[in-house]
């Protein structure tokens, strides 16, 4: 079972509506219609998590899919601005695939998947999304593949290694590198406070 993140210190402004469908119930009066709202948050660090809220209005189901994202969050390792290595994950019948790009690819995705790697903060990634079309399964694949992604350390932590034994010394610098700049901006972004 994964760690639940509290939302309350993220600053969740990246929001993305993927889909809002109408939606009918077949009652003995006749049919009452109502929306189903699928909503993507992130903070673009590396956190994200999606929702999907119902009501009778389109504002209400927005906002309830809002929360029920801040609700089920998870938090991507990122190697810079692209993920540390390719993932295949499969949810329904949809089936998506993540593989890290070089810099300057810019993010190669359908509208699902964009949503769900743009609001974690992914700047280069290639995807590509097999079977089905349904973008509540696409999203949610999207977000199953990004929670079982693994980064250098956590593996070379469990193996009992160094993280230069595992992915040499040109690599380790750079995410070092890649941590201090990040270290570096949040202490400038405190004492701007």
């Amino acid at each position: 079972m994964r760690n639940r993140i509290d939302p309350a210190g993220l600053d969740l402004s990246k929001e993305v509506v993927v889909q809002v469908k109408r939606v009918s119930k077949v009652v003995k009066g006749g049919k009452r219609f109502g929306f189903a709202a699928l909503v993507v948050v992130g903070d673009g660090q590396g956190v994200v998590g999606c929702g999907i809220g119902k009501a009778t209005d389109n504002t209400d189901a927005i906002r309830k899919g809002n929360e029920e994202a801040r609700k089920n969050l998870i938090r991507v390792p990122l190697m810079g601005d692209t993920i540390p290595h390719a993932v295949d994950s499969h949810y329904g019948a949809a089936h998506v695939v993540l593989r890290p790009a070089a810099p300057g690819t810019g993010v190669i995705a359908g509208s699902a998947v964009r949503a769900v790697v743009e609001c974690a903060g992914v700047g280069n990634i290639i995807t590509k999304s097999i079977g089905s079309a349904n973008k509540i399964n696409i999203v949610y694949s999207t977000i199953q593949g990004l929670s079982s992604l693994f980064d250098a350390k956590q593996v070379a932590r469990g193996r009992g290694k160094e993280m230069v034994e595992l992915i040499g010394k040109k690599a380790a610098e750079e995410i070092e590198q890649a941590a201090n700049r990040v270290q570096e901006q949040d202490i400038e972004e405190a004492q701007a406070e």
